[in-house]
């Protein structure tokens, strides 16, 4: 319930959508009464259009997210037990119609799970998640992700499917569940650089010890602050996703499903 819920809300909150509504009710307005009001809405939508799509806004709400975690140090001889890769790359509908394996931009998940595969031959790949979509597909993400690694020259005895997870929340519960007394062993956690705050809060939630390797890195860095976006498009898609985390973030916590509102490295928790 809970997933279906946070779909629909997020699909009518979100700030793109809420725009348009926004400019909808607006110029429905302007043919009644209250047209002088319907005028202002109208103007304010187009207002919010303009400075949202082509203002750093987009960046100033990321460049947190992404600045939390920084990569796991890998340059001592603590062998890595076991690398861990959400699920969210793959077009699940577009796969299923054609019978390929399509990634989207969140796609170097599995390009830096291949990579570190190959530097830790000895390491298990937790590979989690159903799907994102309402409808059920033929195959889950995570048999998806391992077929595509598996014709990357990675073997298949080194797989861990976990395939009923549709959220973040899910990825991590049932993780847990699958690897047992596995989890105090040392585990890599790959997703995306502004996801990482959210999904390092559930898994340690969830009891398992992962170490961040953010990866799909959206800014260069702090100097994004004054960059302005030169498609409004990218713009909204930038504050989108951004208040997706933020707001997830807030839900999560009010939840019980993290322990403090802004996971962070464990010497600076907050």
């Amino acid at each position: 319930m809970f997933f279906y819920l946070s779909k629909i809300l997020w699909f009518i909150l979100q700030p793109s959508s809420a725009v348009l509504i926004l400019l909808l009710v607006g110029t429905a307005m302007l043919w009644s009464r209250w047209a002088r009001a319907g005028r202002r809405i109208v103007l304010l939508a187009g207002i919010l259009l303009l400075v949202i799509g082509i203002s750093p806004a987009g960046h100033a709400l990321i460049l947190p997210l992404e600045e939390r975690f920084s990569r796991a140090d890998l340059t001592g001889n603590v062998p890595v037990d076991g690398i861990i890769v959400l699920g969210g790359v793959q077009n699940m509908s577009v796969s299923g119609s054609r019978n390929v394996i399509t990634l989207n931009e969140a796609g170097e998940r599995l390009v830096e799970a291949a990579a570190l595969a190959r530097r830790y031959p000895n390491a298990k790949i937790m590979l989690t998640g159903e799907s994102s979509s309402f409808l059920k597909a033929k195959e889950s993400e995570a048999e998806g992700a391992a077929d595509l690694l598996q014709s990357l020259g990675i073997r298949p005895d080194r797989f861990v499917l976990e395939t009923r997870a549709k959220n973040t929340f899910q990825n991590a519960q049932y993780s847990a569940e699958l690897m047992g007394e596995d989890k105090d062993q040392r585990w890599l956690l790959i997703t995306s650089a502004s996801h990482m705050p959210r999904a390092i809060g559930v898994f340690r939630m969830a009891g398992v010890k992962v170490e961040p390797w953010p990866v799909d890195y959206r800014t260069r860095g702090k100097t994004d602050i004054w960059l302005f976006f030169h498609r409004p498009s990218e713009g909204w898609r930038r504050m989108d996703l951004a208040t997706r985390e933020w707001v997830g973030l807030l839900v999560y916590w009010l939840t019980g499903r993290t322990q403090v509102p802004f996971p962070a490295p464990e010497q600076k928790q907050l």
